[in-house]
């Protein structure tokens, strides 16, 4: 076994095998406490999904073989030769990769790339709040297993697409963050791209200007980004109210002391958008926060 075929096995079963357990999970991911220090908060995500972990308090990436060195402390081939008694977890995994990855490339094309005009997405962005910012967006027809679909779709750097309607969430071609740039001394940083959208519709409100914006897609994708920001001023950060959220925020600001957690202004809130949702905010919106935002 070498270490590509290794770290197809899944990190929840290594975990497992060294009782390891998590302390908050859902279907698609978990925090676990770090595996190289004692903390109080977990602050090591794993993502079941892409088989990745990452830890918010070092910066860290960790796979299958590297969780092992990790937890052993020992060298690669000594992970490899622990990882061997996962060998039939392996080659099951390696078989249905294999078969997902041949369906997907045999059965996913985008079809259509266009203005948005269907019904169903323009109702789609009005139940978001965001659909005056249409010249950020995409309709995109695209089809999975021979059934046709469309979508809202938001374009990252590697050319991929982001893809929102009522019933999915999706992305099609390579996962990767959004930088939208105007050589400011200023960048605003989003998790999703609704969040970005919906700032973009009280910018005016919060009497902010323009500046250079990021949406990271995922927050795991913040290992990307954070030695991109030492020549802004200003770091200004519109993330989640949770865990992975909170992690991503402190791991931001130990490595930039310009960067500003905003989320007070929708502390009540999942995150921007529910915010936009929700509170409907007007003009006195403005004048109730604008002394917390720098111009």
């Amino acid at each position: 076994m070498n270490c590509a075929q290794a770290n197809k096995i899944p990190i929840r079963i290594v975990l497992d095998s060294f009782f390891v357990s998590p302390s908050k999970e859902n279907p698609k991911a978990a925090f676990y406490f770090a595996l190289d220090r004692h903390e109080k908060t977990p602050s090591l995500l794993v993502d079941f999904v892409n088989n990745k972990a990452f830890d918010f308090g070092t910066g860290k990436n960790y796979d299958a073989v590297s969780i092992v060195q990790t937890i052993e402390k020992c060298s690669v081939s000594e992970a490899l030769k622990y990882l061997e008694q996962f060998s039939f977890t392996f080659k099951n995994q390696e078989i249905l990769t294999k078969q997902k990855l041949e369906n997907f490339s045999k059965s996913y094309e985008i079809t259509v790339i266009k203005e948005i005009q269907h019904p169903a997405l323009l109702e789609y962005l009005k139940s978001r709040k965001v659909e005056n910012k249409t010249e950020f967006l995409k309709e995109i027809h695209y089809q999975i297993n021979d059934k046709n679909n469309f979508g809202i779709g938001f374009k990252n750097n590697s050319g991929g697409y982001e893809i929102r309607n009522a019933y999915s969430k999706i992305c099609l071609d390579k996962k990767d963050v959004t930088t939208m740039k105007i050589d400011s001394n200023s960048v605003r940083i989003f998790e999703g791209f609704f969040d970005f959208l919906s700032f973009k519709n009280v910018e005016n409100y919060l009497e902010k200007q323009p500046s250079d914006y990021i949406i990271l897609n995922s927050v795991l994708m913040i290992e990307r980004i954070k030695n991109d920001l030492d020549n802004y001023q200003n770091i200004e950060l519109y993330f989640d109210n949770d865990e992975a959220g909170n992690h991503a925020i402190e791991m931001l600001k130990n490595v930039n002391e310009n960067a500003e957690d905003c989320r007070h202004l929708y502390s009540d809130f999942k995150d921007l958008n529910d915010w936009l949702i929700y509170e409907s905010p007007s003009k006195e919106v403005k004048i109730h926060h604008k002394s917390a935002f720098k111009r």
